[in-house]
């Protein structure tokens, strides 16, 4: 396929003169970049999929059009989703028998290059296959995908997601909406109880849909019998009749309206005034109730049984970490093509200004953004295999479903904050052009902003890492007696003694002898990289867990408390978790790297990624010992070097993401901002060769002031 790298001048590469001879003299020659390679090792086991879905997105029929009203959006984004439907292979995950290709991975390669058409056709469509057809499949049974799939697959029947309400997003499990069982007639109840308990931002609710999948408390209670809370279980509810839009009796709906981004889709607000549903209408593959109200379940533990049907639908979480980083890579793209062809300044040359990514401070902006790009498409990808394991059933137990759950909900929060701050990271270095809706920048950053609180609120998703860390290292503890707690607490402050006095600070102050480069040589190392980030997590999960311990003899309400005032603490372990587990990823992804100048320079990038992660962490490092202060100097100059290597390669590997200009669609990626600085530049060398170039104010009063400065004194 054609990338940009297919119709864009070979300016900032290798041979770029503002950094290639210092590169030559300090290094020996520079290496280049293998751009095709790195292209196939960036796209991953799911190539060829991606490559076919950039392929059919190059369709102007699926992409964006700025400035539309809110419901010219909505009505664009509907028929492409019926576009996707029957030209866009997105059943890939559904059963063959019904039309798919039982091909989990491959279905969510492709639907994470959605994004790049537009963010609310991405989501608008993952709301449809992957949350209303997804929960049909995962949580209904074959008599529920031999009936209700097909439509749901087709878009025959347009379908929301009704779990969130207005008074519980992330804690579903406290939901208030209700399903109570009316043996008499063999029916659910569906009901809302109060205003919060309204089903909120749903994607299809205020217009398209006329289904939904409502989660709710599921009741029951036999004669005589008080009723029974069975918790949140999946109901088939219809919402609207198909042939006048109209909602159903006993269905109340209202438009969310106007949002900060993500416009094509029409989110709104569901009630439910006592709406009966047939017994059958139950998706019950974890829950089942018989006609006479009896409730079973292959799952005898309610807090299992909850979170495995929740796990089911952790493809969400997955995808919006895939679109992130796509978008990241966007924004890249754009803000490095930019700054490798707009001028500003001149400095070192009389003529000529100077390109934008020669500045220092613009390599600081955006290449570790690029660095960090990287460790989130490698990481995404083991999270891509770990989901596919689970879901094809070759690697489907407890534990590994466990550590899914766990690793998609350190890698969304990562990824979409990620995304967010490389938008405007990126619009604020492309200056007034990048606030140009032309340039997609600004459009991007508030279609992402959302994607930092649906599919599980960031923040509370970290807290889900942090307890299941805390998990792990309570297992440590299950068969060890009192005088062994005793002597690991013993050497634990031990460590902190040796850490926390002068002692190792001056070993490594003696190892470096004060010399920066041998500090920059020790800081490179891999084992050095990552025996700092991993220490840094399992220091500050002991320590937490530590301080938690007297809550597990206290009070419920002392133990709220405790947990409470180390919430803050919690939710640090989990983004250095998510630090380690991006590093850790982005160095298995070397050695997919087969050409030596191109793994040279992606050593650097990850060299840059893993140090920035501690260059942000210095404090806790010197606090806890781990630094001496001259290493912790050389940190920062070290990433300074490495970004004056890398900046050669920068549009090197921003073209290794392999999308092409219709993919990226800012005016100022095509190559125009360097047309018009080679026009101003051919102008003033014919000035400056004809002679027409006036003289500066500046130069032509020198000679006055230098006579005046010669005239001999009057005295």
């Amino acid at each position: 396929m054609t990338t940009l790298s297919d119709k864009r001048p070979s300016h900032g590469r290798t041979d770029h003169p503002a950094t290639s001879r210092a590169e030559r003299t300090d290094h020996g020659p520079t290496p280049r970049v293998d751009v095709p390679l790195l292209e196939q090792v960036v796209l991953g086991r799911w190539a060829d999929v991606r490559r076919e879905a950039r392929e059919f997105l190059k369709d102007p029929r699926m992409h964006r059009i700025e400035g539309l009203s809110m419901a010219e959006h909505r009505a664009r984004v509907l028929e492409q989703v019926k576009i996707l439907a029957t030209e866009g292979d997105v059943l890939r995950a559904f059963p063959t028998a019904l039309g798919g290709a039982d091909d989990h991975g491959g279905s969510l390669a492709r639907f994470e290059e959605v994004v790049t058409a537009d963010p609310s056709l991405q989501i608008k469509a993952g709301v449809q296959w992957g949350l209303f057809a997804s929960a049909i499949l995962h949580l209904g049974t074959q008599e529920h995908h031999e009936r209700l799939l097909p439509a749901a697959m087709s878009v025959d029947v347009p379908g929301a997601f009704a779990m969130t309400e207005t008074g519980h997003g992330s804690d579903v499990a406290s939901i208030g909406t209700t399903a109570t069982y009316d043996a008499a007639t063999q029916e659910f109840v569906i009901h809302t109880p109060f205003r919060a308990a309204w089903k909120d931002y749903l994607g299809n609710a205020a217009l398209h849909g006329t289904a939904a999948v409502v989660f709710a408390q599921l009741i029951t209670a036999g004669p005589g019998e008080e009723p029974v809370n069975h918790g949140v279980h999946a109901f088939y509810v219809p919402l609207r009749d198909p042939a006048t839009g109209e909602l159903l009796p006993g269905v109340s709906g209202e438009d969310d309206g106007l949002k900060g981004g993500l416009n094509g889709i029409d989110n709104g607000r569901l009630c439910f005034d006592q709406v009966r549903v047939p017994r059958h209408d139950l998706l019950n593959r974890y829950g089942d109730v018989a006609p006479d109200g009896t409730y079973t379940s292959p799952i005898t533990s309610p807090g299992r049984r909850f979170f495995t049907m929740l796990s089911t639908l952790v493809q969400g979480r997955v995808s919006l970490d895939g679109a992130a980083v796509n978008t990241s890579k966007l924004a890249l793209i754009i803000a490095i093509t930019y700054a490798n062809e707009r001028r500003q300044f001149s400095a070192a040359s009389e003529t000529d200004e100077v390109v934008l990514l020669d500045y220092a401070e613009h390599q600081r902006r955006l290449l570790p953004r690029l660095a960090q790009t990287y460790a989130g498409a490698f990481a995404h990808e083991r999270l891509l295999e770990a989901f596919v394991g689970v879901f094809s059933g070759a690697d489907d137990t407890d534990e590994s479903r466990q550590d899914l759950e766990t690793i998609a909900a350190a890698l969304k929060p990562a990824s979409t904050w990620h995304a967010l701050d490389t938008l405007q990271a990126a619009r604020e270095a492309c200056g007034g052009a990048g606030f140009l809706t032309e340039n997609r920048l600004v459009s991007l950053r508030a279609d992402l902003d959302v994607y930092a609180t649906f599919e599980g609120d960031n923040t509370v998703l970290m807290q889900l890492v942090a307890k299941r860390l805390l998990a792990d290292y309570s297992k440590e503890f299950k068969d060890i007696d009192a005088s062994g707690v005793a002597r690991y607490v013993a050497g634990r402050a031990a460590d902190a003694a040796l850490h926390r006095t002068p002692l190792l600070r001056v070993v490594q102050t003696l190892a470096d002898g004060g010399n920066r480069r041998r500090s920059a040589g020790q800081l490179r190392e891999t084992e050095t990289q990552r025996e700092l980030l991993t220490d840094r997590v399992e220091t500050m999960v002991a320590e937490v867990a530590t301080a938690l311990r007297p809550a597990m003899k206290g009070s419920r309400e002392e133990a709220a408390r405790l947990f409470n005032e180390h919430q803050h603490a919690l939710i640090e372990c989990a983004r250095a978790h998510a630090d380690l587990l991006q590093w850790e990823a982005f160095t298995a992804g070397l050695e997919k790297v087969g050409d030596p100048g191109t793994r040279r320079v992606l050593t650097w990038l990850r060299d840059v990624f893993g140090l920035s992660i501690i260059e942000r962490n210095l404090a806790w490092y010197l606090i806890n010992g781990r630094l001496s202060a001259g290493r912790a100097r050389t940190v920062t100059s070290y990433i300074d070097r490495l970004l004056v290597r890398l900046r050669p390669h920068a549009q090197d590997l921003v073209d290794a993401f392999a999308y092409g200009p219709e993919h990226v669609r800012a005016a100022i990626a095509t190559g125009a901002e360097r047309e018009r600085q080679d026009e101003a530049r051919a102008h003033y060398r014919k000035q400056r060769a004809t002679g027409e170039e006036p003289r500066k104010e500046k130069s032509s009063v020198k000679p006055a002031v230098k006579a005046v400065r010669q005239a001999p004194s009057p005295a």
